[in-house]
C-alpha cells in the first residue's frame, strides 16, 4: 500500500501491473497453490451410443473365417446398374455393371457389354409421363440413370393402384427375355423429372446375333430359369401331400449352394505410443497409459461399428440384397413405409436408422395424428413402431444432405438373422475381440502398444435385412 498526495492510503500495484485489493484472508487463487483439483476421466465427444454393437448377437469364430451354407438359389440376383453423367446430355452406363441384370449375371465379356451400353439411348420424362403402358408389346428394355417411377396396375374392382417404386439404377423389361410374345403387364409413370437409358431388342438381338458367348449365357440363363423352385426361388423340393391310398411317393433331396460365402475378419488396428516420462511420473490419480488405451479403444469400436454398415466387402448397407430394398412410396419415411419394410420378412427385431431420418419419420406421424410408441431395451426407453424399436445411428450416410437409408434386421443364427463375427481369447485381450500388445520401447523412451480390433458381419439369409431406400430427411419449410 502506499500513500498519495493527499496522504490517504492508495492501494499497490502488483508486479504484473494490476492493483492488489487490501485482503483479510488468504486468497482462493494462492490457496489452490497448496491443494490439489477434483478431476474428470478425459473426455471424448466422438462417442455415441453404439446400438448396433450392442445388439447384434456375436458369433466367436474361432478359425477367423465364418461360411455361411445355404440351400441352393434359382433365382438370379437384381443388381443395380450404375451411370456417369459429363453433362446434362450426356449420361453413359458403366459398361460392366451390365451384369448386374438378372439375365446378363455372371457375364464377363468387356467387349460385349459395351457394345450393348453403347445402343442405349438416354430419354427423359416428365412428372406424370407415361414411360410404358399396360398390354403394349415389349419393344425396349429401360435403365433408370435418375428419378423416381411408379409401377401401377389394374386392381380387383377396377381402380389403378401402385404396385411399387422403382429408383435409381433399377432396370425395367428384361423379363420377357425367353417370351415368344411379350406384353407389358402393368403402367410405369413417372413420379418425378426421370432421366431413362432405353435399350431397343432389335439392337440386343444384333449384338446377341454375333456373339457366341452371349448365346451360350443367355441359353444357360433360360435354362437355369425353368426349373421348379419355391417362393424364395429356392431349388424345389418334392413333397406329396393330400393323397389317397397307396401312390408312388416321388423321392427328393435338397441341394445346397456349391460355393457358399465365407467372412473372414477384418480388423482395424492403431498404434498408441506413450512417452515414458508421462508413464511414470504422471500417473496419480489416474494411470496415464489406461487413460490413453480406453480412449483409443472407443476409438476403435466407433470405427467397428462404421465398418459393419458401410464397409463395400462385408457392410449391411452395401450387402443387402437388392430384392430386399425398397423406396418410399412420397419421399420422407411414412408408416406405410415402414409397415411395408416390417412385411419383408418374420421377426424383425430393430429399425436402425439416422437421428434426422427418426426426426423425419415423426413428423410424417405427427401429420397423421400418430403417436409412435415406445419399448424398453437394457433399461432405456428407446422408440418403436409396430413393437419393433427404432435404434438412432449416425453413422447411416446421409447422400447430399437430404436422402439417407432405414434399416430392419432379423438378428441371431437361430433365426437365419443377422450376426456380429469376432474371435474371442486372442493374445493380450483387453475386450471381446480386441488386443493391446505391447511393441517395445524405441530410442526416443517411447512406448508402443498394437491396438487391434477384429470384426465382421454375416447375413445368414437375404431377408434377414432390409433397406428402405432414398428416405428424405431434409425438414419443410414453414
Amino acid at each position: 500500500m502506499t500513500i498519495d498526495e493527499t496522504g490517504t492510503a492508495a492501494p499497490s500495484a502488483s508486479p504484473n501491473g494490476q492493483v492488489a485489493e487490501d485482503r483479510l484472508s488468504l486468497s482462493t487463487q494462492a490457496a489452490r497453490n497448496l491443494t490439489t483439483t477434483t478431476k474428470t476421466q478425459p473426455q471424448m465427444q466422438g462417442i455415441t451410443s453404439r446400438w448396433l454393437l450392442k445388439m447384434l448377437p456375436w458369433v466367436n469364430v474361432s478359425g477367423g473365417t465364418y461360411r455361411v451354407n445355404r440351400r441352393l438359389s434359382l433365382a438370379v440376383g437384381r443388381g443395380r446398374v450404375r451411370f456417369v453423367q459429363n453433362g446434362a446430355d450426356d449420361v453413359r452406363i458403366v459398361p460392366r455393371t451390365l451384369s448386374e441384370i438378372p439375365p446378363l449375371r455372371g457375364y464377363d465379356d468387356e467387349d460385349v457389354l459395351a457394345e450393348l451400353a453403347a445402343r442405349c439411348t438416354p430419354r427423359e420424362f416428365r412428372p406424370g409421363e407415361v414411360v410404358v403402358e399396360a398390354g403394349t408389346p415389349v419393344t425396349e428394355t429401360y435403365l433408370i440413370a435418375h428419378g423416381k417411377l411408379n409401377r401401377l396396375g389394374i386392381g380387383k374392382y377396377g381402380t389403378t393402384e401402385v404396385l411399387g417404386v422403382l429408383a435409381d439404377g433399377d432396370p425395367l423389361g428384361e423379363e420377357a427375355l425367353g417370351q415368344a410374345d411379350p406384353h407389358w403387364g402393368f403402367t410405369v409413370k413417372a413420379a418425378t423429372t426421370s432421366t431413362i437409358m432405353v435399350l431397343p431388342w432389335s439392337g440386343f438381338r444384333e449384338v446377341f446375333e454375333r456373339s457366341a458367348s452371349l448365346q451360350n449365357h443367355i441359353h444357360a440363363y433360360l435354362a437355369h430359369r425353368r426349373r421348379p423352385t419355391n417362393s424364395r426361388g429356392e431349388a424345389d423340393v418334392a413333397v406329396t401331400a393330400g393323397h389317397e391310398g397307396e401312390p408312388t411317393i416321388g423321392g427328393t433331396f435338397v441341394d445346397y449352394e456349391l460355393e457358399p460365402r465365407e467372412y473372414e475378419l477384418s480388423v482395424a488396428q492403431t498404434v498408441l505410443r506413450v512417452h515414458t516420462r508421462v508413464a511414470d511420473l504422471f500417473n496419480d490419480p489416474m494411470n496415464q497409459v489406461e487413460e490413453q488405451l480406453r480412449l483409443t479403444i472407443e476409438e476403435l469400436r466407433e470405427r467397428q461399428e462404421w465398418e459393419l454398415l458401410n464397409n463395400r466387402d462385408f457392410g449391411l448397407l452395401h450387402n443387402a440384397d437388392y430384392a430386399q430394398r425398397i423406396n418410399t412410396w412420397s419421399g420422407p419415411p411414412t408408416p406405410d413405409d415402414m409397415d411395408d419394410l416390417l412385411s419383408m420378412r418374420r421377426k424383425t427385431r430393430m429399425f436402425l436408422a439416422h437421428p434426422k431420418a427418426i426426426a423425419a419419420f415423426f413428423r410424417e406421424c405427427n401429420k397423421r395424428g400418430l403417436v409412435p410408441g415406445s419399448v424398453d431395451v437394457n433399461g432405456n426407453a428407446v422408440p418403436a413402431w409396430r413393437g419393433v424399436p427404432i435404434f438412432p445411428c449416425g453413422k447411416i450416410p446421409v447422400v447430399d444432405g437430404h436422402t439417407s437409408s432405414i434399416l430392419a434386421l432379423r438378428l441371431g443364427e437361430e433365426d437365419q438373422g443377422v450376426v456380429g463375427l469376432r474371435q474371442i481369447g486372442i493374445p493380450d485381450e483387453v475386450e471381446p475381440g480386441l488386443n493391446a500388445r505391447f511393441m517395445g520401447i524405441d530410442q526416443q523412451a517411447v512406448i508402443s502398444y498394437l491396438v487391434s480390433g477384429y470384426h465382421s458381419v454375416a447375413i445368414l439369409v437375404p431377408d434377414a435385412i432390409g433397406v428402405l431406400e432414398n428416405v428424405e430427411i431434409a425438414a419443410p419449410r414453414s
